[in-house]
């Protein structure tokens, strides 16, 4: 079905005001055409003119307005003996159509009742002042009396836009708690997702790298070339270990596909940028790498990264303006991250913490095969270290 859009309102409202005020200009030419009745019917006609003109913003003022100026009009006309056309009243139409399509039930009301009494209370001024043959009466009520039909199919048209916003709201309503189910569905799926992968492919997994490191121990049986496949197939199990945990965190936070990252996981390659950010807080840091990090596999290097960055957040944090020193050692089959924090120079407020922090860096490292150790040092400090299976190479420090 093809709709066609309505004109905006200062297009359209003009075009309805001449269509109000037009025919009783029309009909004045066959009714009287005395300088008075043209005087009266002019005034009439811009004061009607511009109540419907503002008939959405001001309903019942425009209609108040215009029905006093026509009955004063009418009033002074019966004096001075001439005459308005009948159509002069049809711009009440116009305005009580208004006043029942954008007032309320009890305020739509309530100026059908008012503008009952100001005819009423006219007449008498009427036959209070003009002459016998110019006394109006039931020929006033029986004009006036349709023009009231307007403001009931103004109500009714009101009560319909209403019906259908509210229709479109009660829709909009349905849409979003669809949408709400339907992202919960998907939430509690990828929770499921999460579940059977860590239960069936983490337990696989483990086992691949426990049986590699068992064939490991037993190199001295094993040909050279046999211990260098045992080692890069220990090496791919326990990277697929954190890369699959890394994508069961994602499935369980319900991160949207457009909104993961993808920029490479950070490397040992950052560490200096990531250490002149945390001097720039105000953390003196000595960052020492002895070996040559780059010959490291990726998910090692990634965890060197999240230990450095957790450490200095949490010096930050716990140890304000605190010394930090950041040793890391490749060295035969083994590499070796410290984090030592010294007491911090100023008085601290404890921050309590959730502890997930320590607990993320643990995960990391025993995903990994290693060990991990944290804790305070006697001279009020604090002590994180990080032990992780790799590769041997030669120094340098930064």
């Amino acid at each position: 079905m093809t709709s066609f859009p309505l004109p905006r309102p200062h297009f359209i409202d003009p075009l309805i005001a001449l269509a109000a005020v037009a025919p009783a200009l029309l009909d004045q030419v066959t009714t009287d055409t005395s300088r008075q009745a043209w005087t009266a019917l002019a005034v009439h006609t811009v004061v009607a003119a511009a109540g419907l003109l503002v008939r959405r913003r001001l309903p019942l003022t425009g209609f108040a307005v215009m029905l006093t100026t026509l009955a004063v009009v009418e009033i002074w006309c019966a004096a001075q003996e001439v005459q308005l056309g009948n159509l002069a009243v049809l711009p009440l139409a116009f305005s009580l159509y208004a006043v029942g399509a954008y007032c309320s039930l009890p305020r739509a009301l309530a100026g059908v009742c008012g503008g009952t009494v100001l005819v009423c209370l006219g007449v008498m001024v009427n036959h209070a002042t003009a002459t016998t043959d110019w006394r109006g009466g039931s020929d006033v009520f029986a004009t006036v009396a349709p023009v009231p039909v307007a403001c009931a199919l103004g109500i009714v048209v009101q009560s319909h836009r209403l019906t259908l916003e509210a229709v479109r709201a009660r829709a909009a309503d349905a849409q979003r708690e669809h949408a709400l189910l339907a992202e919960r569905a998907a939430a509690a799926e990828r929770v499921r997702i999460a579940r059977d992968m860590h239960d069936v492919v983490a337990h696989s997994l483990t086992l691949l790298v426990v049986h590699a490191e068992t064939i490991r121990a037993r190199s001295a049986d094993l040909p050279p070339w046999a211990n260098r496949q045992v080692d890069a197939l220990a090496a791919a199990g326990r990277q697929a270990t954190v890369e699959m945990r890394e994508l069961l965190g994602v499935l369980r936070n319900g991160t949207p596909p457009e909104q993961a990252p993808l920029s490479p996981a950070p490397s040992f390659a950052e560490l200096p940028e990531l250490v002149r950010s945390a001097r720039q807080a105000g953390n003196p840091v000595r960052l020492d790498i002895h070996g040559d990090p780059a010959t490291l596999p990726k998910p090692v290097q990634l965890m060197c990264y999240r230990i450095v960055q957790e450490t200095l957040a949490n010096a930050r944090r716990h140890a304000p303006g605190a010394a930090v020193t950041i040793g890391a050692t490749v060295s035969g089959p083994a590499v070796r991250v410290t984090v030592r924090s010294a007491p911090s120079p100023y008085e601290v407020v404890p921050v309590p913490g959730a502890g997930t922090g320590l607990e993320g860096m643990r995960e990391r490292v025993t995903a990994l095969g290693g060990e991990f150790t944290a804790g305070g040092t006697e001279d009020g400090g604090f002590l994180v270290t990080a032990s992780v299976p790799a590769a041997h190479d030669t120094g340098r420090t930064w």
